[in-house]
This record gives C-alpha cells, sequence and structure tokens, in this order.
C-alpha cells in the first residue's frame, strides 16, 4: 500500500525558511516512473497546486511561489522535498505531496489528477 507521509512544517516569522519533506513507502519498486507535488491549502479556499517534478527533474511552480520555493526528489530515498524561503503570511497553509504514475500520449507527461496523497503537514507564517 502506498504512503506518503508529510514533516517539517512549523510556525515561522514572515521572510523565514522552512524545509518539507514527503518520505514515500509502498512503491513497487522506486518513485522514479511517478510524478511527485506539493499542494496546498488555506483556511476557506480550495487546493493549490505549488509545485510539480517530473521523473526527469523538470520543475514547474505557481506564479506565487515562483523564485522563493523549490521542489526536489531524491529517489534512492524515495522522498521528496520542498525548500520554503522568504515566506510570507500569505503562505500559511496545510502543505501536502502527492505522486502519480507518468502517462505516455507521444510523450511522457504528468497527469493533473493524483492517485496517492500524505496527510498534511501545517505551515503557518506570521507577519
Amino acid at each position: 500500500q502506498v504512503q506518503l507521509v508529510e514533516s517539517g512544517g512549523a510556525s515561522v516569522q514572515s521572510e523565514g525558511s522552512l524545509r518539507l519533506s514527503c518520505a514515500a513507502s509502498g512503491f513497487t519498486f522506486t518513485i522514479n516512473n511517478y510524478c511527485m507535488a506539493w499542494f496546498r491549502q488555506a483556511p476557506g479556499k480550495g487546493r493549490e497546486k505549488v509545485a510539480v517534478i517530473d521523473d526527469d527533474g523538470v520543475t514547474t511552480y505557481t506564479d506565487s511561489v515562483k523564485g522563493r520555493f523549490t521542489i526536489s526528489r531524491y529517489n534512492a530515498k524515495k522522498t521528496l522535498y520542498l525548500q520554503l524561503n522568504s515566506l510570507k503570511p500569505e503562505d500559511t497553509a496545510m502543505y501536502y505531496c502527492a505522486a502519480v504514475r507518468r502517462r505516455y500520449s507521444g510523450g511522457y507527461y504528468c497527469p493533473v489528477d493524483y492517485d496517492y496523497w500524505g496527510q498534511g503537514t501545517q505551515v503557518t507564517v506570521s507577519s
């Protein structure tokens, strides 16, 4: 059974930094063929895709975090990371990691919908 477990959330001051981790287990062999992502959900708001990293290491970010957040993965350890720098109060949210197997249609791509989710880790930024 696939499990994703996030850690690293905390309460920090504005302009602070955090590093979130997501440990994956239960994947048959490896997370190599999986797209991994970080989502977040603030109170009263919908879920937002923050960053995605595909199995080639290509990354995409939502505009509000570009230049401040960095997504990375360490396949050998089945771990996903999100480095959060220059944090702002509007970054306050529950952060979730997610995974989905890459698909092929003329080339490999990451689907929009993710199959596996962690339980979340809370990030709170105070001004």
